[in-house]
């Protein structure tokens, strides 16, 4: 079967699987236009309707749009043009929605980095970029200023969270709010800045096709690469994911904690509020006791959670004292803790609503392909095979191949799992090796096994890649090895994943060091906390040697052995 039968045969499959009442095609309700016009025109229609409520910290959507206007005017100023990127450094707040919105109505391009992000991880993003203007959260001007003098930064702008604490928070509120002001000389405070600069709005305006964003993955062969998105691939994802798989309408009240650095974090908190009009109430980061409040306090209808994060909620103590009849929509993203039938009715039993797994997808596709809600009868999604992953979003194609080949095998092989979708990356930043590499006529190569069913759902099997998942962060054993080898004593080491009942998997670095170097697992260790995120930080293993291949590879699967 030629590609275009097989493609209409599938899609005739899919389209009998098709939940009843859901969409079939995207939605557009400002047309398709950048998000940065629906921001305007929600400012317009509903201009102080709520946008964002943080610890009882409020802004209008009249209010946000002003501000990320001057914003833009202010980045305008310091020499930012369209084309530029500017990195952002901050956890979830107001400042970090100001400076996105403001970012994309000047034309620059976003660049975020992990708040968890060390000296060398930060450094190594801002060097790929170019970024020489940063955003930042005052308390982690400490590590922008160590990794400044090598990188290209002409200005930093930094904010505090405690400026925007109410006296008394609507709901329990995070360390990070409260921590004093800093102030540092040759940094900007954004907010005064905001007001003192001379123009008010931009006067460019982006076009759909014009680079948005620079979202940065891991890979298998070194550093992390940033994948280049368009306005384009903002709306499509909005306009395919949230109607089919959200509902969202502007009476809802979307809550988000997951990080906006992250690409799932960005289109759960930044993009879905704003596509549908409707108010969200934002968390700095998890926390049990705040989510609880804050589903209560708010009335929230849509939220998405871990399913670690949801067990955390069903075995609190003090989950009685709250009331979660006004969710609507809760979906959940599987990681550690994987969804069950046992979870799904006791979040049935406590919220009313039933928990459904959100997507599948990838940065290099702005994540939201596929859809399991309206799945759920029966315990259809968790009843078939392992790794269901629903059905592709309106507008999205998947096929699977021989990974050696390029051949297309027919539905139930498994193989190679191939994407063909409108937000499809434009390719790796300053990486046209890599990019040929995985774009190959319109389709994305993932490198992940994958099947299609003959009823045309969609399985994801696992990575053929190293990816290891540690507390549902991805961790690429590559980038570990590439930054250990920074390590003036570092001579080889090599990165594998043990299996960990708390975290999902913990890195392990197999370290050969150098003969004169003093062997002290502990002070790698140190070295390690100093330079990358908590998360990535690998247990140290001294060896003398590592089992090569006659090639020069690491044998892994004898360090594996060895665990």
């Amino acid at each position: 079967m030629d590609l275009a039968a097989y493609q209409q045969h599938l899609h005739a499959l899919q389209q009998a699987a098709w939940p009843e009442g859901t969409p079939r095609t995207p939605q557009y309700p400002q047309g398709q236009q950048p998000l940065t016009e629906y921001l305007r025109a929600w400012a317009q229609s509903q201009a102080s309707a709520v946008a964002l409520d943080f610890y009882g910290y409020q802004l209008s959507f009249a209010e946000l749009d002003r501000l990320s206007d001057r914003c833009a005017a202010l980045l305008g100023e310091l020499g930012v043009g369209p084309g530029d990127r500017v990195a952002v450094y901050m956890p979830n707040c107001p400042q970090l929605h100001i400076g996105f919105w403001g970012i994309l109505k000047c034309g620059a391009v976003y660049a975020p980095v992990s708040p968890l992000a060390r000296t060398l991880e930060l450094e190594y993003q801002l060097k790929d970029s170019g970024a020489r203007v940063i955003l930042c959260f005052d308390q982690l001007l400490d590590v922008v200023h160590a990794v400044a003098p090598a990188c290209a930064l002409n200005r930093i702008l930094a904010s505090s969270l405690s400026e925007l604490c109410p006296a008394t928070p609507s709901i329990p509120a995070p360390d990070l709010l409260l921590a004093p002001k800093r102030q540092d000389p040759g940094v900007l405070d954004f907010y005064p800045a905001l007001e003192n600069c001379r123009a008010a709005r931009p006067e460019h305006r982006p076009a759909l096709a014009d680079i948005a964003a620079l979202n940065y993955t891991g890979g298998t062969t070194g550093l992390p690469k940033g994948c280049i998105h368009s306005h384009g691939d903002m709306l499509y994802t909005c306009a395919s994911f949230v109607p089919v798989a959200l509902g969202l309408a502007r009476d809802s009240v979307m809550l988000n904690f997951l990080p906006e650095f992250w690409i799932a974090g960005e289109n759960a908190g930044l993009l879905f509020p704003i596509y549908a009009g409707c108010r969200l109430v934002l968390l700095a980061r998890w926390d049990a006791p705040a989510f609880m409040a804050a589903i209560d306090h708010y009335r929230v209808s849509h939220c998405g959670l871990l399913v670690d994060s949801a067990a955390e909620v069903l075995e609190h103590p003090d989950v009685a004292k709250h009331d979660f009849s006004s969710l609507r929509a809760t979906g959940c993203i599987s990681f550690v803790k994987k969804l069950t039938p046992d979870y799904r009715r006791r979040w049935h039993e406590l919220t009313g609503c039933t928990l459904f797994e959100f997507s599948f997808g990838m940065t290099e596709t702005h994540t939201c392909d596929t859809f399991t809600a309206g799945l759920q009868d029966d315990d259809f999604d968790l009843k078939s095979p392992p790794t269901f992953v629903g059905l592709p979003v309106p507008g999205t194609e998947f096929k699977v191949c021989d990974f050696v080949s390029g051949a297309l095998l027919p539905l139930g092989s498994e193989g190679e799992l191939c994407v063909r979708s409108p937000s499809l990356l434009q390719g790796y930043w300053q990486q046209p090796e890599e990019t040929a590499a995985v774009l190959r006529d319109g389709w994305l190569h993932s490198g992940d096994l994958g099947q299609i069913t003959e009823q045309g759902f969609i399985r994801y099997l696992g990575r053929r890649k190293e990816m290891l998942k540690v507390n549902g962060m991805s961790v690429f054993p590559s980038e570990l090895e590439a930054l250990l080898g920074q390590h003036p004593q570092v001579l080889a080491s090599a990165v594998i994943g043990r299996a960990d009942e708390r975290r999902g998997q913990q890195p392990v670095a197999f370290v050969v060091l150098k003969a004169d170097a003093p062997q002290d697992p502990q002070a790698l260790a140190a070295w390690c906390h100093q330079v990358m995120a908590a998360y990535k930080v690998p247990q140290i293993r001294l060896v003398s040697s590592l089992p090569m291949t006659a090639t020069g590879k690491v044998k892994k699967n004898e360090l594996e052995q060895q665990l």
